[in-house]
């Protein structure tokens, strides 16, 4: 025999989860929240104010009244299904694409610009006060996620820290080391990976050999599961189980949203210099907004004026929140000190005061 008679010792799977087809139609018995029309129609406002919010930070961006900014175009369900099975009290360790959670939880669409204007005010948000902040380094928030995780299981506290990266973190060997701690130590912890295929101008063929990334998880010991990424009732059914297991001390979970970036990396980013138009055009026919709408209007729950009077709704948010962050005074130049020290050292008091412009002390 080719295997030499050697006898199997372990088999493993990685399951797909989808309910929903981009034509709105349904693929297979829907889960019990998705019968309520307000929780659907929730969902499907918060990804449609985070496309429009992206669009004007772009705008802010290319006329020069806001940093470089990462686009959530195509993966807007990711985010939002993802924060939508949270609870308060759970703690959310987010990338830099994943404004969609912030949203959901209550972070200001003004505070997101300071951020990305360069203000770490936008920082001190108005989420939930131990979510942490964006996380611009790929895949760092990793070990963060499991040593928060950590400190639950210790203080024996019901609580769930979700950590939310891209594709190309799990090629990060902080993310492969967070997820061993994890599963030794059974944390509750949830790892999300957005799976748009490309990790900036590298696509997913480049980065592994793996057929999924969920699969990822089984190495440390704990269940993986791959989710349509452009269906926000399999990532909000996902998300609720993942989140209900770990808090009832089954250990990590992992799941492997797929989706698709149809903008550029960043504002910084020119992605037709590394794929083709062709292959963007196509995935347009599964993004993940059209596909609810047409979901709910095939079932009665929303309408064409509904649809109008939420697009007014949103511009009318956004340029609101786009006129308070304008007019936020920036920090003097003195407030660089404030938070280096408990008490600050005389030589820096002395740098603090002449920017102040508050003479010899």
């Amino acid at each position: 025999m080719p295997d030499g008679g050697l006898p199997v010792v372990a088999r493993f799977e990685v399951r797909h989860r989808n309910y929903i087809a981009p034509d709105g139609s349904i693929n297979r018995p829907l889960p019990a929240f998705a019968s309520d029309a307000n929780l659907l129609v929730s969902l499907y406002r918060a990804m449609v104010l985070l496309r429009i919010f992206d669009r004007k930070a772009v705008a802010l961006q290319r006329t020069g009244r806001l940093g470089t900014y990462a686009v959530s175009l195509g993966q807007e369900a990711v985010s939002v299904g993802i924060a939508s099975a949270m609870r308060g009290e759970d703690v959310l360790l987010p990338s830099y694409r994943d404004n969609g959670a912030l949203i959901w939880r209550g972070v200001r669409l003004e505070e997101i610009l300071l951020f990305w204007g360069g203000d770490e005010r936008g920082n001190h948000f108005s989420g939930p006060v131990e979510d942490f902040p964006f996380c611009v380094p790929v895949g760092s928030q990793a070990p963060h996620a499991a040593g928060v995780a950590y400190a639950f299981k210790l203080r024996k506290e019901p609580r769930v820290a979700v950590c939310m990266f891209g594709d190309g973190a799990t090629s990060k060997g902080d993310v492969y080391e967070a997820m061993n701690f994890a599963g030794v130590h059974k944390l509750p912890v949830v790892f999300v990976v957005t799976n748009n295929q490309w990790a900036i101008s590298v696509p997913l063929r480049l980065q592994t050999c793996s057929e999924t990334l969920a699969q990822k998880a089984i190495a440390a010991g704990f269940i993986g599961e791959q989710v349509d990424g452009n269906d926000v009732v399999a990532v909000r059914a996902a998300a609720e189980e993942a989140v209900a297991a770990v808090r009832d001390g089954q250990g990590p979970r992992f799941i492997e949203a797929l989706t698709y970036r149809l903008g550029d990396h960043t504002t910084s980013d020119d992605a037709s210099r590394y794929r083709a138009e062709e292959e963007v055009q196509a995935r347009w026919k599964e993004e993940p907004i059209a596909r609810l709408r047409a979901f709910l209007a095939g079932q009665k729950m929303w309408s064409k004026a509904d649809e109008e009077q939420l697009a007014v709704e949103c511009h009318e948010q956004v340029e609101a929140a786009v006129e308070r962050y304008l007019a936020t005074l920036p920090r003097g130049p003195e407030t660089m000190f404030d938070h280096l020290y408990a008490d600050l050292p005389g030589v820096y008091a002395a740098q603090r005061h002449e920017l102040a412009g508050e003479g010899d002390v």
